[in-house]
C-alpha cells in the first residue's frame, strides 16, 4: 500500500525584499540582490558592514492579525506585538499569509505548527542582556526569556492564528527548518496530522551575530561599498557569506484532501534524507560522504531514479570551502547525470537566513516547478573551476523539471535535504 502524497498548498514568505510571496518570487525570477549596507545599527567597527535584513518598515506596514485579542497587555502574558521578537513578527506574518494563500482558515483545532528556527529572539536577548550588564535592570521585560527563547516561535504563529495542534519548533542550526519539513511531512503522510504550517524564520541580522560569524571569518568583507556583490556562491572571489533573515512556511496536506477541497498544490513532498559527518562543530568533512548520503536517502524515500532530478536548490553560502564541497558532492551523487542538471544558490540573492535557509531554498523550489522558471545564481562573475555545474549565472531559465532536489547543509556536521516533485503542468507565468 502507497502513501499518503503531501502536497504544499499555501505559501507564505517575509524576506529581505519586503512581505509577501509574490514579491519574493518577482525579485528571485529577476535576479535580484536583497543585500544591503547596514543601517540597522552602527557596524563601522566590523570587518563586515553588510547584511540581507527584512527591512522594519515593511513588517511594521503589513500588521499583524490575532484570533482572539483580548487583553495584549503583559500582565496576562500576551504580549504586544511590538514586544514581539523579530523573528515571530516575521513567522507570524508568513504563516498568515501562508493559510490566506491555501484557502484555510485560523481558529482551527486542526491545524498545527513545526517550524525551524536556529536563533529564535535573539534580538531580544541581545539588547535584554545589554541592558543588564549596562545596569538598567528596570528596562528588562519579565517575558525577556519566553519571547527570546528558540521555542516560541510555533507558539506565537499557533496564538496569533489560534492553531491549536501540534506547536513544535526544531531547532538542529543551519538545517532546522529542512528538518521541519522532513518532519512534518512525516506526520502527514502516518494520518497523526491532517494540516500542518512548516518551514522556517529567523531573524539573525543582530549586532552580536554579524561580529561573532566576523570572529569565526565566516561573513564577506571585500564588498562592503559595494552590498550587491556580496552574496557570491560558487564565483572565485567569493570571501564568505552575507547575513541574512526572513520567514519562509508553508501549509501542508495530503494531496487527495487539497484536491476534493479544490485547493492549488504547488508541489509534492516527496523524500527527505538527514546525516551527520560527525566531523566538526562549524567545518564540513572535506571528504563529502555524507552529504552524498544524505542526498541519496532523499532520492531513495522520493522512489525516484536520480535522472528525473532536473534542478538542485543548493545550499551554496558564498563560503569557500563549502561550495567547492558541495559542488563535488553533487557531482560524485549524479555521476555522468551531473552535466544534465541545473543548479542554483538562492543565497546569492537572499543572503544566508540561517535556519530559514532550507524553507527559503523549497519555496524557491515549489514556485521553480509551479512556474517552469529556474532562478539564477546572481554575481557568478568568474566561475571557480573547482565548482564545474551549471549554477545558471546571473539570469533565470525557463525550463520544466519533473522534480528538484534541495540541499541544506550546518554546523555541527548536519546534512539534510529534500525531494519535491511537480504536481501540475507549470503556469505560464
Amino acid at each position: 500500500m502507497s502513501l499518503p502524497r503531501v502536497a504544499i498548498t499555501g505559501i507564505g514568505v517575509v524576506s529581505p525584499f519586503g512581505v509577501g510571496r509574490d514579491l519574493f518570487w518577482d525579485h528571485v525570477r529577476r535576479g535580484v540582490s536583497g543585500t544591503r549596507a547596514v543601517t540597522e545599527f552602527d557596524a563601522a567597527h566590523l570587518p563586515c558592514r553588510v547584511m540581507a535584513a527584512v527591512p522594519d518598515a515593511d513588517i511594521a506596514a503589513a500588521g499583524l492579525a490575532f484570533a482572539d485579542p483580548g487583553d495584549e497587555s503583559e500582565s496576562n502574558g500576551r504580549a504586544d506585538p511590538r514586544r514581539y521578537a523579530k523573528v515571530s513578527r516575521i513567522a507570524v506574518l508568513a504563516a498568515r499569509e501562508a493559510l490566506q494563500d491555501a484557502g484555510l482558515e485560523p481558529n482551527s483545532p486542526d491545524i498545527g505548527v513545526i517550524v525551524g528556527s536556529g536563533a529564535g529572539g535573539i534580538d531580544v536577548a541581545e539588547r535584554q542582556y545589554g541592558d543588564y550588564y549596562a545596569g538598567a535592570f528596570h528596562r528588562v521585560s519579565p517575558y525577556a526569556i519566553p519571547v527570546s527563547i528558540v521555542g516560541i516561535v510555533s507558539s506565537e504563529i499557533s496564538i496569533a492564528l489560534g492553531l491549536r495542534g501540534i506547536s513544535h519548533v526544531v531547532s538542529t542550526g543551519c538545517t532546522s527548518s529542512t528538518d521541519a519539513i522532513g518532519y512534518a511531512a512525516a506526520l502527514i503522510r502516518s494520518g497523526e496530522a491532517e494540516v500542518l504550517v512548516t518551514g522556517g524564520a529567523d531573524a539573525c541580522a543582530t549586532p552580536g551575530m554579524l561580529f561573532g560569524f566576523g570572529r569565526m571569518r565566516a561573513v564577506a568583507t571585500k564588498y562592503n561599498d559595494q552590498p550587491a556583490l556580496a552574496s557570491r556562491p560558487f564565483d572565485r572571489d567569493r570571501d564568505g557569506f552575507v547575513l541574512g533573515e526572513g520567514a519562509w512556511l508553508f501549509t501542508i496536506e495530503r494531496e487527495d484532501r487539497a484536491r476534493a477541497r479544490g485547493a492549488r498544490v504547488y508541489a509534492i513532498v516527496e523524500g527527505y534524507g538527514s546525516t551527520c559527518d560527525a566531523y566538526h562543530r562549524v567545518q564540513m568533512d572535506p571528504d563529502g560522504t555524507e552529504i552524498v548520503r544524505a542526498m541519496s536517502l532523499a532520492v531513495t524515500r522520493a522512489a525516484r531514479p536520480r535522472e528525473s532530478i532536473g534542478y538542485v536548490n543548493l545550499h551554496g553560502t558564498s563560503t569557500v570551502l563549502n561550495d567547492t564541497v558541495e559542488a563535488r558532492c553533487v557531482r560524485r551523487f549524479f555521476g555522468s547525470h551531473a552535466d544534465a542538471i541545473a543548479g542554483s544558490s538562492t543565497k546569492s540573492m537572499i543572503g544566508h537566513p540561517q535556519g530559514a535557509s532550507g524553507a527559503a531554498g523549497v519555496v524557491t523550489s515549489a514556485l521553480a516547478l509551479t512556474c517552469g522558471v529556474l532562478p539564477p545564481t546572481i554575481n557568478l562573475a568568474n566561475q571557480d573551476p573547482e565548482c564545474d555545474l551549471d549554477f545558471i549565472p546571473n539570469s533565470a531559465r525557463r525550463t520544466e523539471v519533473e522534480a528538484v532536489l534541495c540541499n541544506c547543509l550546518g554546523f555541527g556536521s548536519k546534512n539534510s535535504a529534500l525531494v519535491l516533485g511537480r504536481a501540475d503542468p507549470p503556469c505560464s507565468t
